[in-house]
């Protein structure tokens, strides 16, 4: 089974680019392995919170104009 992982930032995406994200994960699967793979294929899409990770030794936050709107 295909299994990918994707965490990003809480809110940098809309509710439809993560389906878009999914959708295309499934696909480049699907491409990979064969159609057969398509039912099993799992895409989790995890958002991280505003200083739940770092960078540069670095607490990172979202700029407001990269938000989701």
């Amino acid at each position: 089974m295909p299994f990918a992982n994707y965490k990003l930032p809480e809110a940098a995406l809309s509710a439809e680019q993560k389906a878009d994200l999914i959708h295309r994960t499934t696909e480049m699967m699907v491409s990979y392995f064969g159609e057969a793979v398509r039912p099993n294929t799992m895409v989790l899409v995890e958002e991280v919170p505003d200083g739940g990770y770092g960078r540069a030794d670095e607490v990172f936050v979202v700029p407001e104009a990269f938000r989701a709107k």
